[in-house]
């Protein structure tokens, strides 16, 4: 079990009995529940701390808390004082004479986690203050943002009791110290943090926020884990396919599920594979970093790399593996993330006999993995992440070649469907077909994940997307009413408005990032170059002193980079390739000097997917962004634009 379900914190009392404990005692609290070995510099600084606060504090009224415990970020907050109906959050940097950029980030991130996944400081006033002991009070005026969440504090300590007097009337309900303590801690994490959480032991009931996602997230995984078991138990092999909203957590599961058995003590070992090249190259640099970041023994970042590699792996990679043996794989559970997007018979044929010189192979990508795993004589089980609306590119076959190659080669297998596969995302008219022509298919309503935990802020997010996306105007206006409180979704015309909007939105290190279609090619004379490939580690991960990264609005991700990963806040610019008419929607390709009609449905389907995929990355907010035009330019005319705007306008998406 993890530290932090044994003590969500490692000191706690009033501030009045914390002033008469022996600092002897509070140490040896502090020490007790330390999961490392204590250096001097740790001790150190909790020793000045405790002396500072003891001096601080005399004469103040409320509670205390050391080193509170923030699962999601893997971190703690030095100190949490509860003072009538205030919570203040303090992060300390002794010795330190300057606030440091990435310390008033820190501080802020701790307010915002409690404000948002804490369940009794969700409606209480939260002030985060970063303490620099050697530098000089920097706070003139304190102000509060809509949410309660205040911007940070900046003092060397001397001024904590004059800010505490400031806040000494009552504010709305006083706080239960114990009822604060003992609240539900209830995370939204990122995928990133979420690889990270699960890779370091955690399961997915302790980093899913809602009670309706969690009870979800934690049926699905077990009627998988029943029906792998039940595979090994028979001696039989199985395949199920999990299908869920944009957001759900299918990617979470799955990761969440191959962990369990990668990590277990048998040789049966299991794999996350994935053909989203971006996802599984930040997956797997986001793991090592915080591996070498957190090792209480040194690891190389090689060598941390070389683990991640093993747990999570390019499907193509897996693939090529796998054609130069007749030997069964050494896992006996794969999980295929984004499953619906493996290649057609057409399209791996081609790349087989133009990338690796077999000019006679004739099995679709889905056929040949199937065929892989039943190269073991005894059991295995695959289990299929199938994203509704998420094929984005040529040659991927959609659910339904799955299918085709259990009925015509591995009718032996049993397979677990759930009714939401006759959606018309995923097998739509076919369902019944393939339904009735597949033996040994059982239907569980569990493999369905119907709660997006992707935007903690509203759930209905990706069914607003959907109806935006169909044209249906009543459904987009009701659902966009609904969430735009709590979901800001807004409308410009300016790239410079929109980066200001992002940056008035995002604090701490929530990120931002800037976002287009790759077929958005006429976007470049407004600042966006969609041609300008990003390096997506660097976009994804690195921070605000990087201009590498997302956070400098600067480097345009498209689709491709962005499928599967996921932003605070986000600007989706909108280009010509996809613009509305009275008609519909008008589906275009640029090519060359002009915009060309696009008449293939498969290519049609992908664009529109293309911004399916755009508009569901942000998990507290986007901007759109539609240029003006200009009618100078035969390719930005201002009529390849303006109706698509009018038309988000209908919607009721306000304008900034």
């Amino acid at each position: 079990m993890v530290s932090y379900l044994l003590h969500r914190y490692y000191y706690a009392n009033s501030i009045q009995q914390f002033i008469s404990d022996d600092e002897s005692y509070i140490l040896g609290e502090l020490t007790k529940h330390y999961d490392f070995d204590l250096n001097d510099l740790q001790r150190n600084s909790w020793l000045t701390q405790v002396r500072l606060l003891k001096q601080w504090l005399d004469g103040v009224t409320g509670y205390l808390v050391f080193e509170y415990a923030i699962p999601r970020m893997g971190k703690r907050i030095d100190c949490v004082l509860i003072i009538g109906g205030f919570i203040f959050a303090i992060e300390f940097k002794v010795g330190s004479e300057t606030y440091n950029r990435y310390a008033i980030d820190q501080v802020m991130d701790y307010a915002l986690d409690l404000k948002n996944f804490h369940e009794e400081s969700h409606h209480k006033p939260i002030l985060p203050v970063l303490i620099a002991t050697g530098a000089v009070n920097n706070f003139v005026k304190i102000n509060s943002f809509e949410d309660g969440v205040y911007e940070p504090i900046l003092i060397n300590g001397e001024g904590l009791s004059e800010l505490i007097y400031h806040f000494q009337t009552p504010h709305g309900e006083i706080i239960d110290p114990q009822n604060w303590l003992n609240s539900r801690y209830k995370p939204t994490p990122t995928i990133i943090e979420a690889a990270q959480a699960l890779y370091k032991g955690h399961n997915v009931e302790e980093i899913s926020r809602s009670e309706a996602g969690a009870y979800n997230l934690s049926r699905t995984s077990t009627v998988i884990l029943d029906i792998i078991n039940e595979a090994k138990q028979k001696q039989r092999k199985a395949i199920c396919f999990v299908t869920g909203v944009p957001g759900a957590g299918k990617t979470l599961a799955g990761l969440n599920l191959a962990n369990s058995w990668h990590n277990n003590e048998t040789d049966e070992h299991a794999v996350f594979l994935s053909g989203n090249g971006p996802l599984v190259e930040v997956l797997r640099e986001a793991l090592a970093r915080d591996e070498v970041a957190g090792a209480v023994r040194k690891i190389t970042k090689e060598n941390a790399l070389s683990k991640a590699r093993a747990f999570i792996q390019n499907i193509h990679h897996f693939r090529d593996d796998n054609l130069s043996t007749i030997e069964p794989p050494i896992e006996h559970v794969v999980v295929f993330d984004e499953a619906q997007r493996a290649w057609s018979l057409q399209q791996t044929a081609k790349f087989m006999k133009k990338k690796r010189g077999k000019s006679d192979f004739n099995l679709s990508e889905p056929e040949f993995l199937i065929q892989v795993m039943d190269r073991h004589q005894d059991w295995a089980t695959i289990v299929c992440l199938i994203g509704g609306g998420q094929e984005i590119n040529v040659g991927e076959s959609g659910v339904i070649e799955w299918f085709h190659a259990l009925q015509h080669r591995f009718s032996d297998w049993d397979v677990y469907v759930s009714s939401q596969l006759q959606d018309s995302e995923y097998l739509g008219d076919h369902f019944d077909s393939v339904f009735n022509s597949t033996p040994n298919i059982h239907v569980f309503d569990e493999l369905h994940l119907a709660v997006s935990v992707r935007s903690f802020r509203s759930e209905r997010v990706s069914a607003f997307v959907k109806a935006l996306l169909d044209c249906e105007l009543e459904t987009a206006q009701e659902i966009y009413h609904h969430i735009y409180s709590v979901y800001p979704i807004v409308l410009t015309r300016s790239l410079a408005t929109a980066k200001q909007w992002l940056r008035t939105k995002a604090r701490g290190s929530e990120r931002v990032g800037l976002l287009a279609s790759s077929g958005g090619l006429r976007l470049r004379p407004v600042g966006v170059n969609v041609k300008s490939s990003i390096g997506v580690t660097n976009w994804f991960l690195n921070g605000k002193d990087d201009v590498r990264s997302s956070y400098f609005l600067e480097e345009v991700a498209t689709e491709f980079d962005i499928q599967g990963l996921e932003l605070d806040w986000t600007c989706v610019a909108w280009d010509a390739d996809m613009r509305f008419s009275a008609d519909g929607w008008e589906l275009k390709k640029f090519k060359g000097t002009k915009w060309q009609n696009i008449k293939d449905d498969s290519n049609r389907l992908y664009l529109k997917n293309a911004y399916r995929v755009l508009l569901t990355r942000a998990r507290q907010g986007m901007v759109i962004l539609i240029p003006e035009g200009d009618p100078e330019d035969e390719t930005r005319l201002p009529a390849f634009y303006d109706r698509t705007y009018q038309y988000l306008l209908s919607i009721g998406i306000n304008e900034i």
